[in-house]
């Protein structure tokens, strides 16, 4: 037991731990440290950087060592720490990698730059995160948002042949006449069918640079939310530029290569841009995805917001949509869009289909955060 102990610490404190008496590692203890040291040495770390085989056989040891949790979280510090975004251009070490949102957003800032024989590799690596992302999340997002949909088209006040007979039967049992052999309904249960419960959904993303791994998250969910028929969702990505990213939505892939990840921002322009696709606000969601630190005067991006909110439009700020945990944002200007009634929340993309159903159905944004885990209430 004391060898074992002394062998974690050896593997905590790395080869500054490595003095007389200490414990010689073997077998995957001595590959973990090899691997560790690699990344974590200076010196040593040098040797990645200067050798693409080194780096090849640095990733198979990490993904063979380390869990996938782990192995991303040595890919993310290889990249920040050590520059290594050969990783992200070449075919044979792209086939290595193990994708995560924070690697993607990486992949898909350098699209201009990946060299044309790593194209198609980059896009494998896409569409593999994409579909291990829709393959979680795309059935509670689709149940939930059929739900509330189905929710809000029930009324107490049917026409006749809006009338559910079979909910209306059971809602009125206790009622039954046993002397006429009858039911006498107290109360009526339909659904409407009125085209105008077309609810609509517009996602503004903020694609600078700090709102990343969350516009890669907004693409792959509003893909989801745009299969969804009796659902109009648009996604307009910004920077100091507006751009409608709409007719990429069938295919969240091309969505995300469509982006340009990086730059300023510009939020009062892409909410002027946004009040042109409004259609009827009281059937509209409009959620503003970013930090909020507003590159041009906040003045105009409050004034859009107000009338907007103030229109009847459901409206949304999500200061982030990744597992990251709490974002840096502006919070003065979370405690201004709070002052307006606008609910402002850091959200998980687990917990997003709970977001969007409750937006959908005018529910109450501000109790929903209450002691959710991943859905958290800023301002």
């Amino acid at each position: 037991m004391e060898n074992q102990s002394l062998e974690r610490w050896r593997l905590i404190l790395g080869e500054s731990g490595a003095h007389a008496g200490a414990p010689e590692l073997n077998g995957d203890a001595k590959g973990w440290d090899e691997a560790l040291s690699l990344l974590y040495n200076e010196s040593k770390g040098r040797g990645l950087n200067d050798s693409s085989p080194m780096v090849h056989r640095w990733l198979g040891d990490i993904r063979r060592y380390f869990p996938s949790p782990v192995v991303q979280l040595l890919q993310r510090d290889a990249l920040e720490r050590l520059g290594l975004r050969r990783m992200l251009l070449e075919p044979e070490l792209l086939d290595l990698v193990e994708p995560n949102a924070h690697l993607i957003a990486t992949l898909i800032s350098m699209s201009k730059v990946i060299p044309d024989q790593s194209r198609e590799s980059a896009r494998i690596l896409v569409r593999r995160y994409t579909d291990e992302l829709l393959r979680r999340l795309r059935v509670p997002m689709v149940q939930k948002i059929r739900g509330s949909l189905y929710r809000l088209r029930q009324t107490r006040r049917p026409k006749p042949f809006e009338i559910d007979w079979s909910r209306t039967i059971r809602a009125n049992l206790r009622h039954y006449q046993p002397e006429w052999k009858t039911i006498i309904p107290h109360q009526l249960l339909g659904r409407r069918r009125s085209s105008r419960q077309l609810k609509q959904l517009i996602l503004l993303a903020d694609q600078s640079g700090s709102m990343a791994t969350s516009v890669v998250h907004a693409g792959i969910l509003g893909s989801v939310l745009a299969s969804i028929p009796s659902l109009d969702t648009r996604l307009i990505a910004f920077d100091t530029q507006v751009v409608d990213l709409s007719t990429y939505l069938s295919d969240p892939v091309d969505l995300l290569f469509a982006t340009q990840l990086g730059g300023g921002t510009h939020i009062a322009q892409a909410l002027a841009y946004a009040r042109t696709l409004i259609g009827a606000p009281r059937h509209c969601v409009l959620v503003l995805l970013s930090d909020l630190m507003e590159g041009a005067p906040p003045e105009q991006m409050l004034a859009h917001l107000a009338e907007i909110h103030e229109s009847g439009v459901t409206v949304v700020g999500l200061l982030s949509l990744n597992d990251d945990g709490a974002p840096a944002y502006d919070h003065r200007m979370a405690a201004e869009l709070a002052a307006m009634r606008i609910p402002v929340f850091a959200c998980t993309p687990d917990r997003f289909p709970d977001l969007m159903a409750a937006a959908l159905e005018h529910s109450d944004l501000h109790g929903l955060a209450s002691g959710e885990k991943g859905l958290t209430r800023k301002n």
